[in-house]
């Protein structure tokens, strides 16, 4: 299921800056890409795809929401969450019933299966970030941290496309 995803990312992952390999787009790119191919490879382990841990810890924290709030809050389009969900659905993760006030609203919410996973769920994250900030000082991850708001920042007024 989601390992092929991982070696299709895996396998795109070479040579895709050139002779500017080690500019700031280049490491950026690279560095979102690996992360991208770490974060898949363990979420592939519990037979989840990158984006579907953040829909499940976005319910856990704001209990259920609409389809439409869901996806305000994670930051992707409504139909990119509709498939989403309907993945989750189809492995057991969520469900989606109409909303007593508006029958046209779906509202989802997780499952005890969707429950059972928030330990591994938490798990994969803190994996990521041990490899991820691995060889770094708790200060370095701090101001690493900082910086990468202030370049999230920046970008996402430039593109006027984020939800912070």
């Amino acid at each position: 299921m989601a390992e092929s995803v991982v070696r299709k990312e895996a396998a795109a992952w070479t040579g895709e800056c050139g002779e500017e390999g080690d500019g700031l787009s280049c490491l950026m790119a690279q560095t979102a890409r690996g992360h991208r191919v770490l974060l898949a490879g363990l979420l592939a382990e519990i037979d989840l795809y990158p984006g579907q841990d953040r829909a499940l810890s976005a319910l856990w924290e704001n209990g259920p929401q609409s389809q439409n709030a869901l996806a305000r809050i994670l930051g992707i389009d409504v139909s990119t969450m509709t498939k989403m969900l309907q993945r989750l659905e189809r492995s057991g993760f969520v469900s989606r019933s109409p909303s007593p006030s508006n029958g046209r609203i779906s509202i989802v919410s997780t499952t005890p299966e969707g429950d059972a996973l928030r330990p591994e769920i938490e798990r994969v994250a803190a994996e990521v970030h041990r490899r991820l900030t691995h060889g770094l000082t708790p200060e370095q991850v701090e101001t690493l941290s900082s910086l990468l708001s202030v370049v999230r920042a920046n970008i996402c007024r430039e593109a006027g496309a984020c939800a912070l």
